[in-house]
């Protein structure tokens, strides 16, 4: 099991929003390479970023900052945000990033995943962000009449490295992760699933390493991090006796 730290990346800064919403971005560090390094230090193994303002453009934004952060530390990183074409994948994956999360495209135009994942196995993630349970697009700008589930089965034997499944309605509140829909999901598909969205609390730890929850590959979390609801040495030490 996984803890992948966020760092979600707004104008060049670290950022945390609310519910998805732009205009409800909390910064908790303008230097985000500092950060990056900050939680390698703690003992996490593996970094996720969105660049906020390339899953709004469509088109990277913050490039500067994850180059940044790339040069800062040695774990893999996996970036999702404003990842729309083959050359953008192939530009940030010879940059180093271990995988590229792709959201919107995925609904948008499937053989494009498809593609991606013959052309550089392992290295394709997708990434399902569901509202009310119908995928959300466009940087959660809009939703679709899928659902993750449905999303999740077209890509069943793409080759996908995996799936990071986020509930927006309980993303940046602390409610805690939706894991039974999450385990669901998980169910209904061989690819490995991380879940994200609303992890509060250690006690959200312990929640995943339930039995029934087992089978997911790992959980990102992010605000709890930043205003120390989650100590990472205890959090860490959870999953490592586990």
């Amino acid at each position: 099991m996984i803890l992948f730290p966020a760092i979600d990346l707004k104008d060049g800064q670290c950022v945390r929003l609310k519910l998805g919403e732009m205009d409800q971005a909390t910064v908790f560090n303008d230097d985000p390479a500092d950060q990056a390094l900050q939680f390698e230090r703690q003992g996490f193994k593996y970094l996720h970023i969105v660049d906020l303002n390339g899953a709004f453009a469509g088109k990277p934004v913050n490039a500067a900052a994850v180059d940044a952060i790339l040069k800062s530390v040695a774990m893999p990183v996996q970036l999702g945000g404003g990842i729309r074409d083959l050359a953008t994948i192939e530009q940030w994956l010879a940059k180093g990033i271990r995988r590229v999360i792709l959201g919107t495209i995925a609904v948008r135009d499937p053989a494009l995943v498809r593609e991606a994942c013959k052309k550089f196995p392992g290295r394709v993630a997708v990434g399902i962000d569901a509202k009310g349970g119908k995928v959300a697009v466009e940087g959660w700008a809009e939703t679709s009449e899928l659902t993750a589930i449905d999303l999740a089965k077209r890509f069943e034997d793409a080759g996908v490295a995996a799936i990071i499944y986020t509930d927006i309605d309980r993303d940046g509140v602390l409610k805690g992760l939706n894991l039974p829909s999450t385990a669901e999901l998980a169910r209904s598909t061989r690819i490995p699933v991380i879940a994200s969205g609303g992890l509060a609390s250690i006690d959200d730890i312990k929640a995943l390493l339930a039995p029934e929850y087992k089978m997911l590959e790992g959980a990102i979390t992010g605000r709890a991090l930043y205003d120390g609801r989650i100590n990472p040495k205890e959090a860490l030490a959870l999953l490592e006796a586990a």
